[in-house]
């Protein structure tokens, strides 16, 4: 196997040419691909350097290298395409952790053990409320849907708008251009008609 790579990537006069593109989508985990398919222009082995299997079948084959352990005895793990669908979902995971770091977890503000485990349950909390206000209240806005924190905190949390006294009641009194007074009511409107946890 060695010798077809090292054989790939021989040049004209045996000398090894550097490669020079890379793929398109690095995250593809294995696959067959049909040998009729033009290769790209440095990962084409010479004619002699191809291996009996791919003459044979026709077909070119590839293989997967992972980490995740431990999980034989469940049904379908030799299947490439639960191990993509596992990576898919740890990239999410990624996201989130990546959307934290966003509300605080980035910079820890002191020395001190516990006053960081404290800023970091504030700014866990902080990121669970933003989940949890998206999902449930503004999953039919197409803007807001999947925003990031930076988003959200530009358009609805620093809100342009006073909080007025008046007649023992309190009004918020929204500026009636800013573009996204109809998504905060709406937003604000749900929230108010959640049932209580029991």
């Amino acid at each position: 196997m060695g010798d077809l790579a090292a054989a790939g990537r021989r040049g004209p006069g045996g000398l090894l040419r550097r490669r020079v593109d890379r793929p398109e989508h690095p995250r593809r985990l294995a696959g067959r691909h049909a040998a009729d398919r033009p290769p790209g222009p440095s990962l084409a082995p010479p004619p002699q350097a191809a291996d009996r299997v791919r003459q044979k079948t026709g077909w070119r084959y590839s293989v997967t290298a992972t980490n995740i352990r431990h999980m034989g005895h469940i049904a379908g793990t030799h299947q490439v395409q639960f191990l993509d669908a596992l990576h898919r979902d740890h990239a999410e995971v990624e996201d989130r952790v990546r959307t934290n770091k966003a509300t605080g977890l980035a910079n820890l503000p002191s020395k001190s053990w516990e006053k960081n485990a404290s800023w970091m349950l504030t700014a866990n909390l902080a990121a669970d409320l933003d989940a949890w206000l998206r999902l449930l209240t503004l999953h039919d806005q197409a803007d807001l849907c999947d925003a990031e924190p930076d988003t959200m905190r530009f358009r609805l949390y620093h809100l342009p708008a006073r909080l007025a006294h008046h007649a023992r009641r309190r009004h918020l009194r929204i500026e009636r251009t800013w573009p996204w007074a109809q998504a905060f009511t709406t937003s604000w409107k749900r929230i108010n008609h959640l049932t209580a946890a029991t």
